[in-house]
């Protein structure tokens, strides 16, 4: 058995003016990585690839040690899919939605799903059309977490909520690791939610993969270091990982904070840097990037 939930490997994709270059990554089975980067810089491309929504130029996709396009409907099977926005026929009800979408699932649970409808305020009896995105969204999340699916793959799922139930939400997601067995993707610009409860985080930067790594990696070796020009001149340019000018100084993004340490001395501050550091900042004035 593979100890891997979802593996990518030299995934290719192209349309007219963007491009996948040789996406790699891969999520470990009972760990949440988070996939940010600006928009249009291949996220739902991706997703839609694991997905076989759109068909890969090249590349692989395995998801628990199965091909995503060879073993289609077990893949899919043990899924649970959240899109940025949810395609639910607009006259029916959502007790009708789930009825129609449950048989599909082998391991659909009727008592949980219940309960999540209990938790999430689903007005189970109102049509699609009559309510908000959020509450759709929240819909769509009672359906892929009621068929217990081993892998949750979320594109955007709150950007339409709340931050009073993005919170509860979040720490709902938590929950479902203590089994060590759930994995989930979560594609999301709101880097604050990541922080929350990322173990990994790959970065998208133009269609490529611009950086992969533990949270863990990111808070023990990810720096600001913060100063004037001096600060910018102290640094060994293999140390720049981003820049940011501004009114005050510099601010050098930098994945080796003690070298930093040991290279600048007293010259500047170092501050942890944030994942939304990291995602704003790399590669930014880079020379040699």
């Amino acid at each position: 058995m593979t100890n891997q939930a979802l593996e990518v490997t030299g995934l290719r994709k192209r349309y007219k003016g963007f491009a996948l270059k040789d996406v790699t990554f891969s999520l470990p089975r009972g760990y949440v990585m988070g996939l940010v980067g600006p928009n249009g810089a291949g996220k739902t491309t991706i997703i839609k690839l694991i997905m076989n929504l759109v068909r890969r130029e090249a590349g692989e996709i395995r998801v628990f040690g199965l091909d995503n396009r060879r073993d289609e409907a077990a893949v899919k099977a043990r899924i649970g899919f959240v899109y940025d926005e949810p395609g639910f026929h607009q006259d029916v009800t959502l007790a009708d939605t789930k009825r129609a979408i449950a048989p599909f699932y082998r391991r659909w649970n009727e008592r949980l799903f219940q309960d999540l409808a209990r938790r999430f305020e689903l007005p189970l009896r109102h049509k699609v059309k009559t309510l908000s995105q959020g509450m759709l969204t929240k819909f769509a999340l009672a359906l892929a977490l009621a068929h217990e699916a081993d892998l949750l793959i979320l594109d955007e799922p709150t950007s339409g909520l709340d931050p009073v139930f993005r919170r509860e939400l979040l720490h709902g997601l938590s929950g479902l690791l203590q089994n060590e067995e759930t994995s989930i993707l979560f594609s999301t610009h709101i880097t604050t939610d990541l922080e929350r409860i990322a173990d990994y985080v790959t970065v998208l930067r133009d269609g490529a993969v611009a950086l992969t790594a533990s949270r863990d990696e990111l808070r023990e070796r990810w720096a600001i270091v913060r100063g004037g020009d001096e600060a910018l001149a102290a640094l060994a340019p293999p140390l720049w990982r981003g820049v940011r000018r501004h009114a005050y100084g510099v601010d050098v993004l930098t994945s080796d904070v003690e070298a930093a340490r040991r290279t600048c001395g007293t010259g500047a501050v170092i501050d942890r840097a944030s994942l939304d550091d990291v995602v704003v900042l790399l590669d930014r004035e880079v020379p040699h990037a």
